[in-house]
């Protein structure tokens, strides 16, 4: 058996070169983990449907989406163009990270090579991202009674605003996210626990401050945990404000997969954000999820 991943030829979309967001990592992504030998193919997803999104976004929105009928203003909050290649992945990308959930499972741990979509709330888009795939997915794990209690922990360097916003009322789904507290957004939402981080912090504080927090967290059990594990926290990322080393990052990583894996606690992993300087280096530091957790199917 092998670590299951999802990925889908459509998560690349179509969008100008000149936008800031890497749409082109997540196919180097998926051939970089061919190469290297961590998976032998993929699973590939399915569109997710109106039903399963419908629990996280208003129709309003999802409708807008899916008929390219967003206002300039609603398109420029998110950065991307609501072409029929954007629509395409949104829903594709989406139903990558349910997959990979459900799999996870059975597998206690899978990823998607794409998700992480923390910045969308019930009914709007921002920050390069359309659909909150991590929020659809757990509303989907409830809903079928699969996982009753719910972790989400966001180590992008961006706090994940839009699964605080998502889950502020439900008690049942508890959002961590621990970023940067001078990087996007600026007006931060308000998760059941956020732990703020300085500019420039590096390595050992910064692991650290996580062991502590995975000691807390730890405290209480959870049937599921989602985990988004943004590379934006790296020293040369264009956008993050830290200074995480590639080791850093990397031992990261196995701080996490390991706690809950040695808790028999089901983890789907998701990519989260990343736009290092250098295209390959970015690629290297999105696959140490993939190959962490494959590391347990050796």
């Amino acid at each position: 058996m092998e670590l299951p991943v999802i990925n889908h030829p459509d998560y690349v979309a179509k969008i100008n070169d000149d936008n800031k967001f890497p749409i082109k990592k997540f196919g180097a992504l998926a051939k970089h983990l061919l190469e290297k030998g961590v998976v032998k193919k993929f699973h590939i997803p399915k569109e997710c449907s109106f039903e399963t999104l419908k629990t996280s976004h208003s129709i309003e929105y999802i409708n807008h989406i899916k008929n390219k009928t967003l206002d300039i203003k609603a398109q420029k909050k998110i950065g991307f163009p609501i072409n029929d290649s954007v629509v395409k992945r949104s829903f594709v990308a989406t139903g990558g990270t349910v997959l990979a959930s459900k799999l996870a499972l059975d597998s206690k741990l899978a990823c998607n090579t794409a998700g992480g979509s923390h910045h969308a709330t019930f009914d709007f888009g921002a920050g390069y991202c359309v659909f909150n795939d991590v929020a659809v997915a757990a509303n989907y794990l409830k809903n079928k009674g699969y996982a009753k209690k719910i972790l989400i922990i966001d180590l992008d360097v961006h706090q994940g605003n839009g699964n605080s916003e998502i889950f502020k009322n439900d008690k049942n789904v508890l959002t961590f996210s621990m970023h940067c507290a001078s990087n996007y957004p600026a007006k931060k939402s308000k998760s059941d626990i956020d732990v703020e981080l300085k500019d420039q912090m590096e390595d050992k504080e910064y692991l650290n401050i996580l062991y502590k927090n995975l000691k807390d967290l730890n405290k209480n059990k959870y049937d599921f945990v989602f985990y988004v594990a943004g590379v934006d926290i790296h020293f040369e990322d264009r956008l993050g404000k830290l200074k995480i080393t590639d080791e850093g990052i990397n031992k990261r990583d196995q701080i996490v997969i390991e706690n809950f894996y040695s808790r028999n606690t089901p983890l789907c992993g998701v990519l989260g954000g990343g736009y290092n300087k250098s295209f390959e280096k970015l690629i290297e530091l999105h696959s140490m999820l993939h190959k962490n957790c494959a590391n347990y199917f050796s």
